[in-house]
């Protein structure tokens, strides 16, 4: 019988996942393929190899959803499509999946650009924005009218924004401590977060009601309904269900999407010379008006710069599964009831698969480099079955809103050092501030430092503040 090398001081090792998650997980291959950590009272196997971690994620017979992660997520989503157990998904998957085909994102590509370029309309030659609320607040836009059309004001939008940074902040330390008497107390955070879900629950079955006395709309929550109602031809679908998708879909296409943008638009300004080549590419592309479908193919450069944010910083840093009985894994026999992570950030920053990972280098993903990489080594939005929905929606919303911004403005960072993002449930900037310049005002091809449109003596507190994960208060947990 094979065992999986393990690493078991005193000390259980989600206080490092939960205090400095990025070192702990790259210090891992060291060990071994498949390694043995502890969490709490509990083990657990964190698979660092692309190849077994690929065929891990294709065999959901013996590895299903589930461990501390999502055992926590169903408390917050309930049994929507991210959550559910395999027998259940596939159901759910062929309700949802016509709502994720090609031609389907293609007629969506209007309205992301509508709503990108609606977002950096309000923006002002020198302003300092928070780039981190500015994409969240189009991504909810554009998330918002996908599934519920119009039904979402701005002012309810604004609130959906609010509760789910709250829920996103508070959701990590829930997934890695492994007890649930810290998130009773009755702090300012954990009030926070519980007040955010009760607030997200409540807005989703208003516009729910809402729908339910006003007319249909060929949008995702007009497909959830006709299925609740049984007219789609197979069996209806339970309100809950209903409920259900729709936070699920919340949750998973605002942030994650917002923060790949954020992210983004960070690494383009400390690497010029793959910011001008977007530029040129956009320029010569649109020619200055909206993206649309027919442009996508030819924005090349646009998609490897979306590519190769989410290999550098993928916001979907870390998933759990659960073995469904005793099974083989790397020459290792797991136990049934077995937790076993993976971290996509692990994979993406594996030197044996990508040559100095922590450069930001788009070109990695030219035909002639791309074929090089190591078979399931590039996992942004997981494999098989169990692959996200949202995946050629979230990369076609990512091009869209980064050309429409980019065709128009420059942002940068104000002088000073840049914060590394703090991983939560999701990894990214959540308060990435930069300071826009209008693209024909802004010399190009000089180093991004000098161009910083910031007084140096005026730099935002939180881009001072490096510190780690681990040394957050408590209440920021």
């Amino acid at each position: 019988m094979g065992t999986a090398p393990g690493i078991f001081p005193f000390l259980s090792h989600g206080i490092a996942l939960f205090r400095r998650p990025l070192a702990f997980l790259n210090s891992l291959p060291a060990h071994g393929d498949l390694v043995r950590i502890r969490l709490g009272p509990t083990r657990a196997w964190v698979v660092c190899h692309p190849e077994l971690v690929h065929r891990m994620l294709l065999d959901t017979r013996s590895f299903d959803k589930g461990g501390p992660q999502y055992d926590r997520l169903r408390l917050l989503m309930g049994d929507g499509l991210v959550t559910s157990r395999q027998e259940t998904h596939r159901r759910q998957r062929r309700l949802l999946q016509p709502r994720f085909t090609p031609a389907r994102i293609a007629a969506h590509t209007r309205l992301m650009g509508e709503e990108a370029e609606a977002v950096c309309r309000t923006w002002r030659p020198g302003q300092r924005i928070d780039v981190s609320a500015q994409m969240m607040a189009l991504t909810t836009r554009v998330t918002g009218r996908v599934l519920l059309s119009d039904t979402l004001d701005e002012a309810t939008a604004a609130e959906v924004r609010g509760c789910l940074s709250a829920i996103v902040r508070g959701l990590f330390a829930r997934t890695v401590v492994p007890v649930d008497a810290p998130f009773r107390v009755p702090t300012p955070a954990n009030r926070r977060y519980r007040s955010a879900v009760a607030r997200l629950h409540a807005i989703v079955t208003s516009a729910v009601a809402e729908r339910r006395a006003g007319p249909d709309h060929d949008d995702l929550l007009g497909t959830l309904l006709a299925a609740a109602d049984g007219g789609d031809g197979a069996a209806a679908i339970t309100e809950r269900e209903v409920h259900d998708h729709l936070i699920t879909l919340l949750l998973t296409g605002v942030e994650t999407t917002a923060l790949c943008l954020a992210s983004a638009f960070s690494l383009l300004a400390r690497h010029p010379e793959a910011e001008e080549r977007l530029h040129a590419e956009v320029d010569t592309v649109l020619g200055g008006r909206r993206p649309g479908p027919d442009d996508l193919p030819r924005l090349v450069h646009t998609r490897r710069v979306v590519t190769e944010t989410l290999r550098h910083s993928p916001p979907g840093w870390l998933f759990t599964r659960v073995t469904m009985k005793e099974t083989e894994l790397g020459g290792c026999r797991l136990p049934r009831g077995a937790t076993v992570l993976y971290s996509p950030y692990l994979l993406h920053h594996d030197p044996a698969s990508f040559p100095e990972p922590d450069r930001f280098l788009p070109e990695r993903w030219l035909p002639d480099r791309a074929g090089g990489v190591r078979h399931g080594a590039m996992l942004p939005f997981a494999a098989g079955s169990r692959k996200c929905i949202g995946d050629s929606f979230a990369v076609t919303e990512a091009m869209v809103a980064l050309a429409a911004v980019a065709a128009r403005w420059r942002l940068r960072h104000p002088a000073g050092p840049v914060a590394a993002p703090r991983p939560a449930v999701t990894l990214g900037p959540r308060s990435l501030v930069m300071w826009c310049a209008p693209r024909a005002q802004e010399p190009v091809r000089t180093p991004w430092q000098a161009r910083s449109l910031a007084p140096r003596a005026t730099v935002d507190s939180r881009e001072q503040d490096s510190r780690t994960a681990g040394d957050r208060d408590v209440d920021d947990a």
